[in-house]
């Protein structure tokens, strides 16, 4: 990790736009906050969309807003995530699940900045960074016809790539005495046995899993260790 950060130091100050990828619970959301932290926007908004958990019919409207009687229940005009975040960034989480007919208008805000509120006609201008992620491979999901590749090319200016956490167990127990000292306050540590488990479990859920785990663990253990039967 510390290498990906040094790489996010010299990416962050840059308007380039970055696409995160590896898989899910390995901080890409962490790495999105950081890159805008140490970026000229900072002092600007930071605007998150998850797009697997908004559905397609509102995602639209979720981006780029939408006029009063647009469409059903749209009883005033609302503000998108792109008009809101101007002058800072828009993290689009999970890229991969935005439909097709979408990728077309996000496109179009990639190169030129501008997009029409749901139910108008009139261009609005932004100036926002936007950073992407997915836990799939887009290039394969370019070559099976469900991404654009021309998107593909637009937001992956500049990749960072995380690394799940079996494949960097060093990171593991730094991780889960961070996550103790917050959800112990202090007054527990890990015994010996306990870091044995943590660094031979494979983590398939990643950081986030890890995090879970020392919360749970935190919670059981009543005396200054955590033991292995305080894990899941």
């Amino acid at each position: 990790m510390a290498a990906l950060f040094q790489d996010i130091s010299l990416i962050a100050p840059s308007e380039t736009r970055v696409l995160i990828t590896g898989e899910s619970g390995v901080g890409k959301e962490v790495v999105a906050d950081v890159i805008h932290a140490w970026s000229s926007r900072a002092a600007g908004p930071m605007t998150k969309v998850n797009c697997a958990a908004i559905p397609e019919t509102l995602l639209e409207a979720e981006l780029f807003g939408h006029e009063k009687g647009s469409f059903t229940g749209a009883t005033a005009q609302r503000i998108g995530r792109f008009e809101s975040a101007n002058g800072g960034t828009v993290f689009l989480d999970e890229i991969a699940e935005m439909s097709p007919a979408l990728q077309a208008k996000l496109l179009r805000v990639t190169q030129n900045g501008t997009f029409q509120r749901v139910g108008s006609n009139r261009e609005i201008q932004t100036n926002v960074r936007i950073l992407a992620a997915s836990n799939r491979n887009l290039e394969e999901e370019v070559k099976a016809g469900r991404f654009r590749e021309d998107l593909f090319y637009r937001l992956n200016v500049v990749e960072l790539n995380i690394r799940p956490l079996r494949e960097r167990r060093e990171d593991i127990l730094p991780l889960a005495n961070l996550f103790v000292a917050e959800f112990a306050r202090g007054r527990a540590r890990l015994a010996e046995a306990t870091v044995a488990c943590l660094e031979n479990y494979p983590w398939p859920g990643n950081v986030r899993e890890l995090r879970n785990a020392m919360e749970r663990a935190a919670l059981l253990s009543q005396s200054e260790l955590i033991l292995p039967e305080h894990l899941p």
